[in-house]
């Protein structure tokens, strides 16, 4: 479904993504993991068209989307739930909501997505008049997840969507997640949760100051000693330990 190939991307004189390569299949749930600064935010924002390429090619179903606007790129089904959640505040929980479904064709069907979503997160349809910006922080991402669904989303990439949130919210989101891609969607995730991303990942790209150290399937990457030397090491001892 996505192809990436020798993709860098600058900001300035930083050289953020240093030739990275990768693929995701239809139906897969890759995970795209990596220490801060490693690149993994820019990678997704690479492909939404947010931030330019310096160089390199993004195909999406075999069509180079490498100069594509991000408008565009919403429209052929590729949606991003970015980090730090972005909802808007001021506007109520169904108000959000619909604003996934900005760039949508076909509106005929969005009170099913709206129940749909509803179903899979509870707590919205219970707070669907209220401010978004008066959720708390796990509700703020169940509705940045939930607007992203209602983009109708062919390939869903979600950025950090466990950051800051408690275990118990942590597991709630993680079991979201993998329900959706048992439903057949196709996810690209970036983690910083290292251990909770490969449970559920087909696959992993491991990235280390913005270039692709490791990659692998579950299996591969579970039993790679050096995931433990680049990723889980005593830096992120304690975001290790929050994930088990």
């Amino acid at each position: 479904m996505l192809k990436i190939e020798d993709l860098h991307i600058y900001y300035g004189h930083v050289h953020a993504l240093k030739g990275i390569t990768l693929e995701i299949q239809d139906g897969e749930l890759v995970a795209l993991l990596g220490p801060n600064g490693a690149g993994k935010s820019t990678t997704l924002m690479g492909i939404s068209g947010i931030v330019s390429l310096r160089s390199g090619t993004i195909q999406y179903d075999g069509m180079d989307i490498s100069k594509k606007d991000p408008q565009e790129i919403v429209e052929l089904g590729i949606i991003h739930s970015p980090e730090g959640r972005r909802i808007f505040g001021n506007l109520s929980v169904l108000e959000n909501l619909r604003m996934g479904a900005v760039r949508r064709r076909d509106k005929s069907s969005l009170k099913k997505d709206m129940e749909e979503v509803f179903s899979l997160f509870p707590i919205l349809e219970k707070r669907q008049h209220q401010a978004g910006g008066t959720l708390s922080g796990g509700e703020q991402q169940m509705l940045a997840i939930g607007r992203a669904l209602i983009a109708k989303p062919r390939l869903l990439m979600l950025d950090e969507p466990s950051l800051g949130l408690a275990p118990l919210v942590v597991k709630e989101i993680f079991t979201v997640i993998k329900g959706l891609h048992e439903k057949g969607v196709t996810i690209l995730l970036v983690e910083q949760n290292a251990r909770q991303a490969l449970r559920i990942a087909d696959r992993s790209y491991l990235l280390e100051t913005g270039s692709i150290a490791l990659t692998g399937t579950k299996a591969e990457m579970a039993n790679n000693p050096e995931i433990e030397k680049i990723y889980l090491s005593r830096a992120d001892e304690g975001s290790v330990q929050n994930a088990t």
